[in-house]
C-alpha cells in the first residue's frame, strides 16, 4: 500500500512509540502533583516548551500543549474575545477549526470579514487590506493550506495587518507547515500559532498553541489550572514528550528537498495525461489534481482498491457536498468533484511515488474508456 494522504494524518515514527510508551507506562506521574517523580516530569514538560519555542524560531512568548489543532484553533480566537464592538477577519480558505468558529462569531453577533483568495490560492491581500480596521480584535489565517499547498506570506500579512490595525491579534494556523518549512515566529511577529503533532509523525490527541504575551488570552475550559491556567486539565504526557521527541528528529531542510523531487515526479507522470489539470501550489508537500470527467470519489475508492490511498481534501470536511475553498479560487462545482489531494511525506521513496503515479492514471484511463 502506497499512502498519499499524508495531509490528513501521518505514521508515527517508530521511535516515538517508544517515548510514548515509556512516559505512559514508566514515567506516567501527574505533573500537578507534588513529589519528586512528578515535579522531574513537570520539569521535562517545561524543557520540552523551551525546545519547542526554539523550533518556531521564537525568543519570547509561552507554549501551551492543547488536545490538537482543533482546540488550539478555538482557545486562540474565542479566549481572544473581548465584549464589545470588535471585528473579527478570516479568509474562506480557512480550516473547519477555523471556519466554524468564525460561524459561531457571527451567530454570537460579531461582525465577521471572510476574505477571499486569489487564483494562487493564497490570501487576497488587497481584499485584506480593505477590511482590516481600528475595530479588528484580531486577523486569523492559516500559513499552508491543507487543500491546494497554497503558502500565504505571513509577513506581508503581519505588514498589511499592522499598517490598519495597531492592536489587532494575529492569529496563524500553521498546521501543515511545522517541521515542513522554517519558520521563524520573531520574524513573522504573531500572536498565536497552531500546531499538531499527527500531522508530522507524532500522536493523534496532542498539540499546542504558541502564545506571544498570555495576558491576552483568556481560558476557555475551566478546571485545575493547568497550562498556566489556559488549559486546564492534566497534560498529556505521553503524548507531549512523543510530539517532543519528533519535532527534534525532523531536518526540515533535508526532508523539504527530497518531497519536492517526489512532487516533481508525481507531476511529470500525471502530466502525460492532457486530460489531468494540476494546481500549481509552492509547497511540496500537497497537490491538489483534477481528472477530465470522473468523480474524484469514484477514482479514490478505484485506486485504494490497486494500493493507493489518495485523498479528497480536508478529512473534516470529507463527507460534505462541494468545497468552498476550492470554488473560491475559482473551480466550478464539476471541477471540484473531478479532484483529488496528493500529499507526501519524506519516507516515502521515489520508486513509490513514481509506481503510484502510473496507477493513477492507469485506473484514470480505465473509468474514463467506461464514462466518456
Amino acid at each position: 500500500m502506497i499512502y498519499l494522504d499524508n495531509a490528513a494524518t501521518t505514521p508515527m515514527l517508530a521511535d516515538a512509540v517508544g517515548v510514548y510508551q515509556k512516559y505512559a507506562c514508566q514515567s506516567f506521574y501527574n505533573p500537578s502533583a507534588g513529589y519528586r517523580e512528578a515535579q522531574d516530569i513537570a520539569k521535562q514538560i517545561k524543557e520540552a516548551k523551551e525546545r519547542l519555542l526554539v523550533k518556531l524560531g521564537a525568543t519570547c512568548g509561552d507554549i501551551i500543549y492543547t488536545s490538537g489543532a482543533t482546540e488550539s484553533n478555538n482557545l486562540a480566537i474565542m479566549g481572544s474575545r473581548r465584549n464589545g464592538k470588535w471585528e473579527y477577519v478570516f479568509s474562506v480558505g480557512e480550516h473547519p477549526s477555523v471556519y466554524n468558529v468564525a460561524k459561531e462569531l457571527e451567530m454570537q453577533g460579531f461582525k465577521v470579514h471572510f476574505v477571499g483568495l486569489s487564483s494562487t490560492g493564497e490570501i487576497n491581500y488587497e481584499m485584506l487590506a480593505s477590511v482590516v480596521n481600528e475595530k479588528t480584535r484580531l486577523v486569523s489565517v492559516m500559513h499552508i493550506s491543507n487543500e491546494t499547498g497554497a503558502v500565504n506570506d505571513i509577513q506581508r500579512i503581519v505588514g498589511v495587518i499592522k499598517d490598519k490595525a495597531r492592536n489587532a491579534l494575529i492569529h496563524v494556523d500553521g498546521v501543515q507547515a511545522f517541521c515542513k518549512v522554517p519558520i521563524c515566529l520573531n520574524a513573522f511577529d504573531v500572536d498565536f500559532y497552531t500546531i499538531s503533532a499527527h500531522k508530522f509523525h507524532g500522536p493523534k490527541g496532542v498539540g499546542a498553541l504558541y502564545v506571544k504575551n498570555q495576558k491576552l488570552l483568556k481560558n476557555i475550559v475551566f478546571g485545575g489550572g493547568q497550562e498556566n491556567g489556559l488549559r486546564s486539565g492534566t497534560e498529556n504526557v505521553a503524548g507531549i514528550m512523543a510530539m517532543d521527541y519528533v519535532a527534534n528528529q525532523i531536518d526540515i531542510l533535508s526532508n523539504y528537498n527530497k518531497v519536492q523531487a517526489l512532487k516533481a515526479c508525481m507531476v511529470k507522470i500525471l502530466s502525460e495525461n492532457k486530460n489531468v489539470n494540476i494546481f500549481e501550489s509552492k509547497s511540496p508537500y500537497i497537490l491538489s489534481v483534477g481528472f477530465k470527467g470522473v468523480n474524484g470519489e469514484t477514482l479514490m475508492r478505484a485506486l485504494q482498491d490497486q494500493g493507493v490511498i489518495v485523498g479528497m481534501g480536508s478529512a473534516c470536511s470529507a463527507k460534505k457536498s462541494g468545497n468552498r475553498i476550492l470554488e473560491s479560487i475559482g473551480f466550478s462545482k464539476e471541477d471540484v468533484k473531478q479532484r483529488i489531494r496528493i500529499s507526501f511525506n519524506s519516507f516515502l521513496s521515489e520508486q513509490e511515488v513514481a509506481q503510484a503515479g502510473k496507477t493513477i492514471l492507469k485506473v484514470y484511463n480505465e473509468i474514463w474508456e467506461k464514462v466518456k
